[in-house]
C-alpha cells in the first residue's frame, strides 16, 4: 500500500510538472487560452509511449523503430538547400517511401530555428492537404524530419504542362489549396511562403502544403513579423512596402498569384530586378495606391509617392486573358489580388465562392484527413498543353485539345 501511494504521488507530481512545462511560453505563439473559443483551441498531438516499466524484457532481436536513424534507407538525393538536404527514402518499419529532410547541426549555432518551427507546427497539423510529418530523428550531427513522399510539386507540374493548366484541374488544385489554408488559418497559423515549389502534387492529383520553415503561429495581441518573407514574385505589396503588421491576408495574396499562374501559364508578377520593379508590375495592373484606395499606405516605411508611376487599375483579363475563358475566375482572382490587405478574401470564404459552384457538395463535408479524390467522379483530367478548353470546347483561337 505504501509503495502504491508513493507511486501515485510521484505520478501526480509528474503530471503537474508536465502541465506547467507545456503551458510555459505558449502565449508567445498562440492566442492566450482564455481568449480562444473552446472549439478553436489547438491541441498538440503527442505520441503516447507504450513502454511498461513492469514488463519483463525479452531477448528477441529488436525490429526497426520510429525515431531511429537506421529505420530509414536513403535512396537518392532530391535537392539541397542552405541548411538541409532532402532525400528520397524508404521506411524499414513499414516499407513505405518517405522524404528525409536532413538538417545539418553545428555546435556553435545549434538547431536552425526554422527547423524547430517547422517540426513543432507540423506535429499538430493533421490534414489531407498538408504534408504529413511521420517522424523526427535527432542525432548529434543532424536533425531529420521524415515526411510522406510526394513525387512532384506544382512548379514542376506547370513546367511539364506549359501554357496554362486544364481549367478543371486548376479548380481542383485551388480548392485543395484553400482547404489546407483554411485549416491552418483557423488554428492561427500563417504559412508565409506560398509558392508553386511549396505545393506538392501526388500522382493522383492531391495537393499538399509543404515547407513550413517560415510559418508562424499568429498571436494576439499582434506581434510584428519580419517582412523578409515570401519569394518576391508571390510577396504582397504591403510586405514589399515594409509592413510587418499582417495576418492571414498575407497568404491570400500568394493564392491569387498562384491561381493566375495556373490558368495563364506564366507568373502573375515576375519581377526581374528588385522590390521597386516588383511593385511597379503590381501597380501596372491593380493601379498605384492612394489613401483613398488603401487607407494607411502613406504611413508604410517604403512608400514614397514620387517613386512610382501613377497607374490606373485595369480589368484582370487585360493582363491575363485566359481568366476571361473560365466562369467566375476573374472575379475570384480580383478578390485575392487586393493591394489593401483587409480587402482580400479569406480562405474559408473563398471556398464558398461561385467559382466552385459546379463541384459536388460532398467536397465541403469531408473530414480533415479525407482526400477530395475519395468523392466519386473527382479526378484530374489530361492536360491540354497550350490550348484552353472550357467544357470540352475549343478556345477563341480555334485550338483543339489534341496536344498532350
Amino acid at each position: 500500500i505504501f509503495i502504491r501511494n508513493t507511486l501515485s504521488q510521484k505520478q501526480n507530481i509528474c503530471v503537474t510538472k508536465m502541465s506547467t512545462r507545456n503551458c510555459q511560453g505558449m502565449d508567445s505563439v498562440i492566442k492566450p487560452l482564455d481568449t480562444i473559443p473552446e472549439d478553436k483551441k489547438v491541441r498538440v498531438q503527442r505520441t503516447q509511449s507504450s513502454f511498461d516499466p513492469f514488463e519483463k524484457p525479452t531477448n528477441q532481436p529488436t525490429s526497426p523503430k520510429f525515431g531511429k536513424a537506421d529505420s530509414y534507407e536513403k535512396l537518392e538525393k532530391l535537392g539541397e538547400g542552405s541548411y538541409a538536404t532532402v532525400y528520397k527514402g524508404k521506411s524499414k518499419v513499414n516499407g513505405k517511401l518517405v522524404a528525409l529532410k536532413v538538417i545539418r547541426l553545428q555546435e556553435e549555432e545549434g538547431t536552425p530555428f526554422t527547423a524547430i518551427r517547422e517540426a513543432s507546427l507540423l506535429k499538430g497539423l493533421k490534414h489531407a492537404n498538408i504534408v504529413l510529418l511521420h517522424d523526427i530523428i535527432h542525432t548529434k550531427e543532424t536533425l531529420t524530419l521524415v515526411f510522406e513522399y510526394v513525387h512532384t510539386d506544382l512548379c514542376q507540374y506547370m513546367d511539364k504542362h506549359p501554357g496554362g493548366l486544364h481549367p478543371d484541374n486548376v479548380k481542383l488544385f485551388l480548392f485543395q489549396l484553400l482547404r489546407g489554408l483554411s485549416y491552418i488559418h483557423q488554428r492561427y497559423i500563417l504559412h508565409r511562403d506560398l509558392k508553386p515549389q511549396n505545393l506538392l502534387i501526388s500522382d493522383t492529383g492531391e495537393l499538399k502544403l509543404a515547407d513550413f520553415g517560415l510559418a508562424r503561429a499568429k498571436s494576439v495581441p499582434s506581434h510584428t513579423y519580419s517582412n523578409e518573407v515570401v519569394t518576391l514574385w508571390y510577396r504582397p505589396p504591403d510586405v514589399l512596402l515594409g509592413s510587418t503588421d499582417y495576418s492571414t491576408c498575407l497568404d491570400m495574396w500568394g493564392v491569387g498569384c498562384i491561381f493566375v499562374e495556373m490558368i495563364q501559364g506564366v507568373a502573375a508578377f515576375p519581377g526581374m530586378k528588385d522590390i521597386q520593379d516588383q511593385l511597379e508590375r503590381i501597380f501596372l495592373v491593380l493601379g498605384t495606391p492612394t489613401e483613398d484606395t488603401w487607407p494607411g499606405v502613406h504611413s508604410l516605411p517604403h512608400f514614397k509617392p514620387d517613386r512610382f508611376t501613377q497607374y490606373s487599375s485595369k480589368k484582370l483579363r487585360q493582363a491575363w486573358n485566359k481568366l476571361g475563358y473560365v466562369n467566375h475566375a476573374e472575379e475570384l482572382a480580383s478578390k485575392f489580388l487586393q493591394c489593401f490587405p483587409k480587402n482580400r478574401l479569406s480562405a474559408q470564404a473563398a471556398l464558398s465562392h461561385e467559382y466552385f459552384s459546379d463541384l459536388p457538395p460532398r467536397l465541403w463535408e469531408l473530414p480533415d484527413m479525407s482526400s477530395v479524390f475519395t468523392v466519386p467522379n473527382i479526378k484530374l483530367l489530361p492536360e491540354t498543353g497550350d490550348s484552353v478548353r472550357v467544357c470540352g470546347k475549343t478556345n477563341s483561337k480555334g485550338l483543339t485539345n489534341s496536344k498532350h
